[in-house]
């Protein structure tokens, strides 16, 4: 009897575990804050999509199939891209190297995307200047010169247009004229000699989570660019354009509605509708090729964009919105996911129609941020709860 007792009190105590306490909103609770949400006047009418990412089922929408101005949300479409047709571990080199020719200069570039225009950005950030490539160049050809130096010969691969036209004013500036002549890889190689400078950008997994968490205009541009490339498109907005359209072919999403004027979403003339961007992140959600974009996402309270916000406004949100921000003058956007207990939406918000003005912005960006909190909840991990054990000898 005793033995009994014993073992039937060790089995309790050992497999007794709480189940997971998430409370978080089902669709119909979480439909009727979004159909507040929809109406709320400082959105002044927006163009809205929610949905549960668990089964795919849209559980929300208004304006959903409008054309509105996404602003940096666009940039969603450019890290799918980036991770769709560029391989997530390569990492872009530069090298500047004196020519074997005298006065000449070998700039091998491979567009790397990494680097800055701004030098004091770029220590900052621990990025290669474009500043310290035509410095050190320059001032080595001038060291094999003698010192003097007023023509001077650059031979280039894979530069981006503005950064020869950037290289030409900064050499003019110094007294230097400069012809460049363009060349392809393998001619650069013969005809360089002593390295001068050597760069390699992070990875484009690393550049792809940069510029979705600090909403890079010109990063997002040139990896969108990139991708385009290797997808087998123009390298311009109208192959990026291409390229958006194929993607989301790719993922079944009909592409008829967007208009494509650049990468970054800067452009006032970009158009999407929230039903698709929607779609593309139940996509992202289900693909684990693409989970690197979702870490890559600013975070409520924490990280990039987002990191000032819902401190104050909806500090119980804090942690648990995973989003891209957009703002253009009288837009404001944000689209990406909230954890809502045991369960996970995907959200889409376009506020177009605002007024062009910074308190009404502001104002925008509030009202979001409260309505989503009003769903957001965290998921509860199982706790193993505390077994009282009656002994043998108590019962007697």
């Amino acid at each position: 009897m005793k033995r009994a007792s014993w073992f039937f009190a060790a089995l309790l105590t050992g497999s007794l575990v709480a189940a997971p306490n998430a409370h978080g909103f089902d669709p119909i609770s979480a439909a009727g804050v979004f159909s507040r949400l929809a109406v709320a006047p400082e959105l002044s009418n927006p163009s809205v999509a929610l949905l549960d990412v668990s089964t795919g089922q849209i559980v929300f929408e208004s304006n959903a199939y409008s054309q509105r101005k996404p602003a940096s949300t666009m940039k969603l479409l450019s890290a799918v891209a980036t991770m769709k047709y560029l391989d997530p571990a390569y990492v872009y080199p530069t090298s500047v190297s004196l020519g074997t020719a005298p006065d000449s200069l070998v700039i091998n570039g491979d567009y790397d995307p990494w680097i800055s225009f701004d030098h004091r950005v770029a220590t900052k950030m621990h990025r290669t200047s474009f500043q310290r490539l035509a410095f050190n160049g320059l001032s080595a050809v001038k060291k094999s010169s003698g010192g003097s130096l007023k023509k001077m010969k650059v031979y280039y691969n894979d530069l981006y247009a503005n950064e020869v036209a950037t290289y030409k004013a900064f050499y003019k500036k110094r007294g230097v004229i400069a012809t460049f002549i363009k060349v392809d890889e393998a001619k650069a190689i013969e005809l360089s000699g002593e390295q001068v400078v050597y760069s390699i950008s992070p990875s484009v997994k690393e550049i792809m989570a940069w510029f979705l968490t600090w909403s890079d205009n010109l990063v997002s541009e040139r990896m969108a660019r990139l991708a385009s490339k290797s997808a087998g498109n123009e390298f311009n907005d109208k192959g990026v354009a291409r390229t958006f359209a194929g993607l989301l072919r790719e993922f079944g999403i009909d592409p008829t509605k967007l208009v494509i004027k650049d990468a970054s979403g800067l452009s006032g003339q970009n158009k999407v509708t929230a039903h698709v961007m929607a779609q593309l992140l139940y996509k992202i959600h289900t693909d684990p090729a693409l989970a690197p974009l979702i870490e890559g996402l600013p975070v409520g309270g924490e990280s990039g964009t987002l990191r000032n916000r819902y401190l104050e406004t909806a500090p119980e949100a804090v942690g648990l919105v995973k989003a891209k921000t957009g703002t253009l003058t009288g837009t404001v956007s944000l689209a990406g996911y909230v954890q809502s207990g045991d369960r996970e939406y995907a959200f889409v918000i376009i506020a177009d129609k605002i007024r062009r003005t910074n308190t009404a912005s502001d104002r925008a960006r509030k009202t979001l941020d409260r309505y989503l909190a009003k769903i957001a909840a965290p998921l509860a991990l199982p706790v193993n709860e505390t077994v009282t054990v009656v002994t043998d000898s108590q019962i007697l």
